[in-house]
């Protein structure tokens, strides 16, 4: 996909007015969490222009009172690689700073350069400052912001909770139409941290990657969608399907299962990419079978 330097601060719909939504083009949402001791940015989107934009908003929030705090809630390119721009602690779970340390990242990054000069040229990979593993707070006076493992879709991701305005940060942990699971392992990890957050009911919740009027609904989509998933999965390979069918096979139909009878057909789920109703939905369906197939507990 191709991508913009493009940054807007999103129209306030009906959540707590101590948090921006800031939207880069139509591939991610950031945000940022003014509370009484610090101004918390969350991600820092794709690189040093688009991080620049973030780092304005904030600081026009600063004061004698106010420190800059930022937090990683993966490493992905789109949440991670604008790290550069700021001077401030960078928190993030410590495989996040593993993984933008690797040799793959800088490859992946080298890779982009050459396809988007104009976009990643400047990009410098700079990972968290300090990490932590399971669970982290930070106390912001007024609001609580309680940081959380809600691994699956990457290994390092991390969620956000605020206790006193019931605001949840689901970042990619949910998506519309569906969070992917890269890995086998990753797949009953991201089921479970879907069955974590909707634990919360929270009345606000906000993703980076789906409508932010969507709300809680879209937890409850994502883990029906995988429930349907394994549901159709198990009964073809009761009938005899193999679990490893062929690269050209057709799977969604050997499963008995297209993406939109798997999917709601609200006003939301109007405009999804085709790539994730042919070619997700496919991969999030051999990555069930391949997990039943190993025993799928």
């Amino acid at each position: 996909m191709s991508h913009t330097n493009s940054v807007a601060l999103v129209q306030n719909k009906g959540w707590d007015e101590r948090i921006l939504v800031l939207r880069n083009g139509e591939l991610v949402d950031t945000f940022i969490v003014v509370t009484e001791r610090y101004v918390v940015v969350v991600d820092t989107m794709i690189n040093e222009k688009t991080a620049v934009f973030l780092r304005s908003h904030a600081q026009a929030h600063l004061s004698n009172t106010r420190q800059l705090l930022v937090i990683n809630t993966h490493a992905d390119y789109d949440h991670a690689w604008g790290n550069q721009v700021f001077d401030a602690p960078i928190i993030g779970s410590y495989q996040c700073a593993e993984i933008l340390r690797e040799k793959k990242t800088k490859e992946t990054l080298e890779r982009m350069q050459e396809q988007e000069p104009d976009i990643f040229n400047n990009v410098i990979i700079t990972p968290p400052t300090i990490t932590f593993a399971e669970t982290l707070t930070i106390n912001g006076g007024d609001l609580t912001l309680e940081l959380f493992a809600t691994p699956g879709h990457t290994c390092d991701h991390i969620s956000i909770y605020i206790p006193e305005i019931d605001t949840l940060f689901a970042a990619d942990a949910a998506e519309i139409p569906f969070p992917c699971a890269h890995t086998t392992n990753g797949l009953p990890h991201m089921r479970q941290s879907l069955a974590n957050l909707a634990e919360f009911n929270a009345q606000t919740v906000l993703y980076c990657h789906a409508p932010v009027t969507i709300g809680a609904q879209l937890l409850h989509d994502n883990i029906a969608y995988f429930n349907n998933v394994e549901s159709h999965c198990r009964e073809a390979l009761a009938k005899g399907m193999p679990a490893k069918p062929d690269e050209d096979s057709d799977v969604a139909a050997l499963i008995n299962l297209t993406f939109d009878e798997a999917t709601p057909h609200g006003k939301h789920w109007q405009a999804i990419p085709d790539y994730y109703k042919s070619k997700g939905h496919a991969q999030q369906i051999r990555m069930m079978l391949a997990w039943l197939d190993n025993g799928g507990q």
